[in-house]
């Protein structure tokens, strides 16, 4: 039971590279890792600081703010944070997490097995929709695999973020609705298992 949402128990979080395939669309090897605070706090620190994330994120701050943000998610069973790599180079954080404990879950019918992702581009040099297409269906398919029970995942972008919106609906991805969050209105994007 977390807050007032029953849910299944959760497994332990992985730690380490949980996913790698090459992509020969970018003829680059694509893999996500745990997120590691103390190699990794510094980059996610400039990232979150830079003038395009801060527009849709939101939480710029200093390393010692950010810490404690990365501290408190990786104390949190419900979410897993991530790094994406090219060839083993990182640029991207992401945010996998359990619809149903997690703040979307009023706003939709979460089954006990949907995830839920949240993602950060970093890195200037691997924005563009070629990328996004390597890197949107990698965290999908392991997603995916990672609990053959997952059924849907769930994303909620800001509903005037419509270059994400277009990215996520070229993957598979359909927009449900809009709803409103206290810190923005979203678009609630949804993708089933084929």
């Amino acid at each position: 039971m977390t807050a007032t949402a029953p849910h299944p128990q959760r497994p332990a979080k992985p730690h380490g590279e949980v996913y790698r395939r090459f992509d020969p669309q970018i003829d680059a090897w694509i893999s996500l890792r745990t997120l590691d605070i103390d190699l990794d706090l510094e980059r996610f620190n400039r990232w979150q600081n830079t003038p395009r994330v801060l527009a849709f994120w939101d939480e710029g701050g200093s390393l010692a703010d950010h810490r404690q943000y990365l501290e408190k998610l990786a104390a949190d069973p419900h979410t897993l944070t991530l790094i994406g790599c090219f060839d083993d180079q990182p640029f991207a954080y992401f945010e996998a997490y359990w619809a149903k404990e997690d703040r979307i879950a009023p706003f939709y019918d979460a089954g006990d097995y949907d995830r839920g992702i949240h993602m950060l581009v970093g890195e200037q040099a691997h924005r563009g929709p070629h990328k996004v297409a390597s890197w949107l269906s990698a965290l999908t398919d392991y997603l995916f695999e990672d609990d053959p029970r997952t059924q849907r995942i769930v994303a909620e972008p800001r509903a005037d973020n419509s270059k994400m919106i277009g990215y996520l609906q070229a993957r598979g991805y359909q927009r449900i609705k809009e709803f409103d969050f206290p810190h923005k209105r979203a678009a609630l994007m949804m993708r089933e298992r084929v």
